[in-house]
């Protein structure tokens, strides 16, 4: 096969993965070709088994075109998201369709030697228990915390492979193309391409966590910034509080906002007297974090006053920080995601209130806040996303100036940002 008939087979399926279905048209338009040669790259992915015609489409009145998309099972992606505490893995289908049970297991990143080794071990693990041929797999996205520079694939903040890149080291130890990316980008990408910012031009996607991330689609791509650093939402200075950031600095948006820290006001509600069904449902203790979040969440639904008052505080500050981006960027959409968007609509009254108190009228007005139907499944979607977002690519090597950075930034050891999830 040419190398060029190669690389337009690929564009073809990475339309197809993202769009699910589309007609001979509109990938010839999406990939930038003829409609002859379209025609005939879509019959040679037919031939191979890797792409089936799927019926006609609705009429609109004229001829009805016929619709192709991919088979589900050509090839898999691995879709990993990190946390600061706990690591999710995934093996998904064309259709990010889970074929196995997420694995998730703990995992911290701070003063942690052995993360990434043990990383690196977990995902191997999870491909042998799938049965599937390492041949069959696209790729390994990863969404994680930290500094990173998605195109050097390193990150500044949390693992280190000595003198590779991550990716160069997760990549000849698994002899998979591995990629990663910032875990609020990865949530951006997957409301990006799946989500509520779908086929919007402008849009910030609120990754609500263990800080409160932020990824940015602007013109309709996602924006990484100069080093790909842009987003840092959680590290606006905006309160007086004297609480030190995870960043090292103080009053930071993560310090009032974060569900670590709506964990922690819950602790101390409790201790003070508080009225609460939380008092027999959260342990207060460092292991059980993620079941106590969980719970003040699920509680909150349930009408729990003391719960509900936690999230609104932490909305209302939230939507103070958003005040500021719609002042700075004037998006379309504002999306509510990650794991703290299973709080759903309770978050809306107070971000609202914020943004009517904080943002000229005629900024705001325009401005949709939107709950993601993603949620905490949005950075495993957006790792696989990533996966074929890079599809057909070569894994890049890092550079000597690339390895010099990430030195220069460790030594700095900044290891909060961007707690997110």
């Amino acid at each position: 096969m040419g190398g060029k008939s190669l690389s337009y087979k690929k564009k073809i399926i990475k339309q197809l993965y993202f769009a699910n279905l589309l007609s001979c048209a509109e990938l010839s338009s999406k990939i930038e070709k003829s409609l002859s040669l379209t025609t005939k790259m879509l019959n040679e992915l037919i031939a191979e088994g890797t792409v089936a015609e799927t019926g006609y489409a609705p009429s609109s009145g004229g001829r009805r075109p016929l619709m192709y998309s991919l088979k589900d099972d050509i090839f898999y992606t691995v879709a990993v998201a990190m946390d600061q505490f706990f690591t999710r893995i995934a093996i998904m289908d064309m259709r990010n369709n889970y074929v196995q049970p997420v694995e998730k297991f703990e995992l911290r990143l701070a003063d942690n030697p052995d993360a990434l080794y043990v990383l690196v071990k977990r995902i191997e693990e999870v491909i042998t228990q799938s049965g599937i041929s390492k041949n069959k797999i696209a790729g390994i996205g990863i969404g994680m915390p930290g500094f990173i520079n998605a195109n050097e694939g390193a990150n500044y903040t949390f693992l280190k492979a000595n003198d590779e890149s991550l990716t160069e080291y997760i990549s000849k130890k698994t002899g998979i193309p591995a990629f990663i990316e910032n875990d609020s980008s990865i949530v951006a990408l997957a409301e990006l391409r799946f989500g509520a910012a779908r086929n919007r031009k402008n849009a910030m996607v609120i990754n609500i966590g263990w800080g409160v991330g932020l990824g940015m689609i602007m013109g309709g791509e996602l924006f990484r910034g100069e080093n790909g650093f842009a987003g840092e939402f959680s590290h606006i200075p905006l309160f007086n509080n004297g609480k030190l950031c995870s960043c090292g600095k103080s009053g930071c948006l993560e310090t009032e906002t974060s569900l670590f820290v709506i964990v922690e006001k819950a602790k101390s509600g409790i201790q003070a007297g508080r009225v609460t069904a939380l008092k027999q449902l959260i342990s207060g203790k460092e292991e059980n974090l993620e079941k106590d979040a969980e719970t003040i969440i699920n509680s909150a639904g349930k009408g729990d006053r003391f719960a509900i008052e936690l999230l609104s505080e932490a909305g209302y500050n939230i939507g103070r920080g958003i005040a500021i981006l719609i002042h700075l960027l004037n998006p379309g959409i504002i999306v509510l995601s990650g794991r703290g968007a299973s709080a759903g609509k309770i978050w809306q009254a107070p971000i609202q209130q914020a943004l009517n108190e904080h943002c000229i009228p005629r900024l705001s007005a325009n401005t949709e806040i939107a709950l993601s139907h993603l949620g905490y499944e949005a950075e495993l979607i957006g790792s696989a996303a990533l996966v074929m977002e890079k599809y057909g690519e070569a894994v890049k090597k890092s550079s000597k100036k690339d390895k010099d950075n990430a030195a220069k930034f460790r030594a700095v050891k900044y290891e909060g940002t961007r707690q997110t999830h």
